[in-house]
């Protein structure tokens, strides 16, 4: 008997490698495993390369819209298509010149049409999104609402937008980039209506925006950091810088980024840049922080210019004067609702 089951064992053993060559699950994994196709390794991409990705991906052919400032390759297309419709809408005639290059925007000087009013108009035009280098831009972004192309504030009931900037896909960047473009626009509109020292808004188009220019044929107005003030000048236009902070704080607004290289000096007057990252003085919770952080760079020139001037007391002032009272309130109301309750 014992031997009968070694013969019955020996039997099985000798037919269990055909099972594993033809065992049909075993089979169906093999072919699949065949079919599927292998991915190629994909070296990364130098910086070089992805410039010239984006050169290639755009149609470089303008029509008539030829200008006097002459690109590299790896800009002329980006330039020309984000300043087409500025040129197609007759407000602009030529770009004339690079003013200031810089890791999130490049200027330029065009030529204005004549139906603007305007000689010259500066054109912010921002860089793609790949290659701007926007550092913790999620503090600025904190409390306030996402823009559309038309500046008005989306809807979080709108799920397939909220969805795409939750999972940071290529639609949900091209949102966000949108959004802060649209915050310097919309802001710079605002500013000015109010009587703001800010360059007047001219248009927008998705990638840029046409403002009025500062300077002449030949210079465009330097950054404050670049101008040495006599302590009579200087008194006057920190004055001025202050009653522009104070204006945007009676409008819940906080630049976000204030110094001396985003404060133009020309003709004798200052004039206030950069606005992408405003932030909202009462729903963003580093409000103070970043209020602070304006006032003390500001305070931080004027004093190399001879005129010093306390950013703590300057910050306790303001924030008393135009946030805090609101707040009592409404911890005041929030403490007669827990009563009630």
């Amino acid at each position: 008997m014992s031997d009968q089951m070694f013969d019955s064992n020996e039997e099985t053993d000798k037919y269990e490698h055909y099972a594993d060559r033809f065992d049909p699950v075993q089979i169906d994994r093999q072919e699949r495993r065949r079919r599927k196709p292998r991915v190629k390794h994909q070296p990364k991409k130098s910086h070089q390369d992805l410039l010239a990705d984006v050169a290639d991906s755009i149609d470089i052919e303008a029509g008539e819209f030829r200008t006097t400032y002459q690109p590299a390759r790896y800009e002329a297309g980006w330039l020309l298509e984000s300043l087409r419709p500025f040129y197609d809408e007759e407000l602009i005639t030529d770009v004339l010149s690079q003013v200031k290059g810089g890791k999130e925007a490049s200027v330029y000087r065009c030529q204005a049409h004549p139906g603007t009013g305007h000689a010259l108009l500066a054109a912010k035009v921002y860089r793609p999104r790949r290659f701007r280098n926007l550092r913790n831009d999620k503090m600025y972004r904190e409390g306030r609402a996402t823009l559309s192309a038309e500046g008005r504030a989306i809807k979080t009931t709108d799920h397939r937008i909220m969805r795409a900037l939750g999972k940071k896909t290529d639609f949900g960047a091209q949102v966000q980039h949108t959004s802060w473009l649209m915050y310097e626009y919309t802001t710079l509109h605002q500013l000015y209506e109010l009587g703001a020292a800010v360059p007047q808004p001219i248009a927008t188009s998705e990638n840029a925006i046409l403002m009025k220019f500062l300077g002449d044929d030949w210079l465009a107005a330097p950054a404050l950091n670049e101008v040495n003030l006599d302590p009579n000048e200087a008194e006057v236009h920190f004055q001025e810088i202050l009653r522009n902070i104070e204006l945007m704080l009676q409008n819940d607004l906080i630049h976000g980024d204030l110094s001396a290289y985003n404060i133009l000096y020309w003709a004798g007057q200052i004039t206030l840049i950069d606005f992408p990252q405003v932030v909202n003085a009462r729903t963003n919770p580093k409000a103070s922080f970043i209020l602070e952080r304006d006032l003390t760079r500001t305070c931080e020139y004027f004093a190399r210019q001879g005129l010093r001037r306390d950013p703590q007391v300057i910050l306790s002032e303001l924030w008393h004067r135009y946030l805090a009272p609101d707040r009592q309130e409404q911890l005041a109301d929030e403490s007669r609702h827990l009563v009630e309750a």
